[in-house]
């Protein structure tokens, strides 16, 4: 974080002289509708500020009357130069007009080329390295960017006026730098209004006054900020104030709503001071603790996380977990880059979904297997991104969102929970990521660091791989209620050979059932289960752990009835002979190979603990001829015969 502090100091002296059966549907329409809007803005070289300075603090004045389409304002910036220059280019939309820029005190040079850009020229040279500021005053009616860069409109007759700028739209109603590569450390918001409505931003509220026309709002916020997460929204607001505990902290959790939907609303918010609590326990401290968290209701049919304050457009419990867990996973640490969106939008619906399961643990499989269905209903398509000039396919609900939150939940499968949660907290507070940007490798770099695990393979096959396994486990028990599964599988997307996953088989009869995992590497891969029971039935992946479709179960009959059935073969044989043991009794089993004269040749002790036993011996250095093989167990004897030749 910049030290801006002394440049604060001076600047301050100077300027005060949905419901759980609609859960999958609402994850969709959140991915639909930020596709929908990113599409409208989202072109290339959206962001043209010059790379030759970085914002450490903006102070953003700005008059808004919601019944007009149009902004009056001065926006302070604080910078640091990165290179020696006589001139800075803030993002600006070219439809604004810039009456004038104040520099020192002194109106100073601007140009506005062709494009949305405002360029600033000083009247000397700013060195490398040097602190200082500038103050835009500008005006005008920002342009029509489709959803909601800068929205007039109505609700239930009353007008209002709300932003949303991610990813390039702050420069369609603001002076700034408008790319995903600079955060500013800090921000305050003042917002001047007809009496009769009431203003909505970020950080906290200091003061608010009223001289009988106007309404002023004054908001300060002070954490790193991305450009595209500063908003507001002004209309005739219904404020309602709750709090939530948070280990010493009392957070203030403070809505401004319709006053049509206040009553849903004050339904609702107990659920969020839930989700607060649980995210705040599992994956870190709320990240903006010494503020507060709140909701602004806006008219655009989905959310958007505006940092300390998400606006949406209902107070729906799946989109309201949504849009919290961005606060984490999109506000503190932002993804790098559009290939790693996930690390946005994949967190978040995950967390909403990691939210029902506590809240609602009985319908949890149930939504598991609704949002497994909606993956693997087509054969491929990665997390990774592999095309970011695509905005469908960033925002792929399918992809970016569903198959992104699964792969985390496989991932607390793979690591476990108390691995899998301390990895996320460390990644989430790593300082070099913390209040600024990540990339995967990032987090797949903390996860092993913690669990000691190496990951490669796993984010090979599931986060750059396509597609997914399709399991066929075949089994069968001996008498003594041991299973034998032989695991195959398919993949359904040729990028990826196999899928290296532990797996859970559930075994089932009409009055018991048991759970085992196996760690599945190989392609038809042996395992033999100690069940307990008979079982009749046995259920690939009862809880969804595993993302996969289509896989088949199939019970075959058992090798033998007998007891401790003992088979040599294959006679005669110049190398090797095999010995199965079928249904041997549990315990120990001594095995003696004699010559046909009766001399002792060798002996071995053999553990039985109630498995099938397959045991190969080297007959290679026997001479030609004919050679018993004893078994002796208590209550049992055997002899076999092998011909070596």
């Amino acid at each position: 974080m910049r030290n801006c502090l002394f440049l604060l100091l001076l600047f301050f002296q100077a300027a005060f002289a949905q419901n759980q059966n609609n859960l999958c549907k609402a994850t969709d329409e959140i991915a639909d509708r930020e596709r929908i809007f990113f599409q409208r803005n989202l072109i290339p070289g959206s962001s043209q500020a010059s790379s030759n300075f970085q914002v450490c603090y903006y102070r953003c004045e700005w008059d808004i009357d919601p019944a007009i389409r149009y902004i009056k304002g001065a926006v302070t910036s604080f910078f640091t130069t990165n290179a020696s220059d006589n001139s800075i280019s803030y993002d600006l939309s070219s439809q604004l007009t810039v009456d004038s820029v104040v520099y020192h005190g002194n109106k100073i040079s601007f140009a506005r080329p062709p494009t949305d850009l405002l360029q600033i020229n000083f009247p000397a040279a700013v060195s490398a390295g040097q602190k200082d500021s500038v103050t835009v005053f500008y005006k005008g009616t920002p342009p029509n960017s489709g959803f909601g860069t800068f929205t007039q409109t109505l609700h239930n007759g009353v007008p209002v006026i709300w932003t949303l700028s991610e990813p390039y739209g702050s420069k369609d109603w603001w002076p700034c730098r408008n790319g995903l590569d600079d955060k500013a450390d800090s921000l305050d918001i003042i917002i001047r209004c007809p009496n009769a409505y009431r203003a909505s931003s970020n950080g906290m509220l200091v003061s608010e006054t009223d001289n009988g026309v106007t309404r002023t709002a004054f908001y300060k916020h002070r954490y790193p900020v991305a450009s595209y997460l500063v908003a507001f929204a002004v209309t005739n607001f219904k404020i309602l104030n709750h709090s939530v505990q948070l280990g010493n902290v009392i957070l203030p959790v403070i809505t401004y709503c319709y006053p049509e939907s206040e009553s849903s609303f004050q339904a609702s918010t107990p659920k969020v001071l839930t989700a607060l609590s649980l995210f705040h326990q599992h994956f870190s401290a709320y990240p903006f603790i010494n503020e507060k968290y709140g909701h602004t209701q806006f008219s655009w049919g989905g959310g958007m996380e505006h940092q300390t304050n998400s606006f949406i457009t209902s107070a729906n419990e799946n989109l309201m977990a949504h849009e919290l867990a961005h606060q984490w996973f999109g506000d503190k640490v932002t993804c790098g880059s559009w290939q790693d969106i996930w690390l946005n939008e994949g967190f978040a619906t995950y967390l909403s979904y990691f939210y029902f399961e506590k809240t609602d643990p009985a319908n949890h499989i149930s939504r598991l297997r609704i949002l497994s269905n909606s993956i693997t209903g087509l054969p491929g398509g990665s997390v990774w991104v592999d095309d970011t000039a695509n905005v469908g396919r960033i925002f792929s609900s399918r992809l970016s969102y569903n198959k992104a939150a699964y792969l985390l939940h496989m991932l607390r499968w793979v690591l476990g929970d108390t691995a899998f949660f301390r990895g996320i907290r460390q990644y989430i507070n790593d300082p070099q990521l913390a209040y600024g940007f990540a990339r995967t490798a990032d987090l797949k770099r903390h996860l092993e660091q913690i669990s000691g695990k190496n990951l490669t393979e796993f984010f090979n096959d599931w986060f750059t791989g396509q597609g997914h396994p399709v399991y066929t486990a075949r089994w069968r028990q001996n008498k003594n209620k041991w299973a034998k599964i032989t695991l195959s599988q398919a993949t359904s997307h040729s990028s990826v050979s196999f899928f290296e996953m532990p797996l859970a088989l559930k075994f089932k009869s009409g009055t018991q059932e048991k759970t085992v995992v196996v760690n599945n590497t190989k392609n038809n891969e042996v395992f033999w289960e100690d069940i307990g029971f008979v079982a009749d039935t046995m259920i690939i992946d009862p809880d969804y752990w595993v993302l996969s479709r289509n896989n088949i179960s199939i019970k075959e009959p058992p090798a033998s009835l007998v007891d401790n059935d003992i088979k040599i073969y294959p006679v005669p044989s110049s190398s090797v002979i095999n010995v199965a043991i079928r249904n041997p009794a549990a315990g120990f089993m001594m095995m003696r190979m004699f010559s046909a004269s009766g001399q002792l040749l060798s002996q071995r002790q053999l553990s039985t603990p109630g498995r099938d036993e397959e045991i190969q011996i080297n007959i290679s250095k026997l001479a030609a001829g004919v050679y018993l093989l004893r078994f002796d167990a208590p209550g049992f004897k055997h002899t076999g015969r092998f011909i070596k030749k």
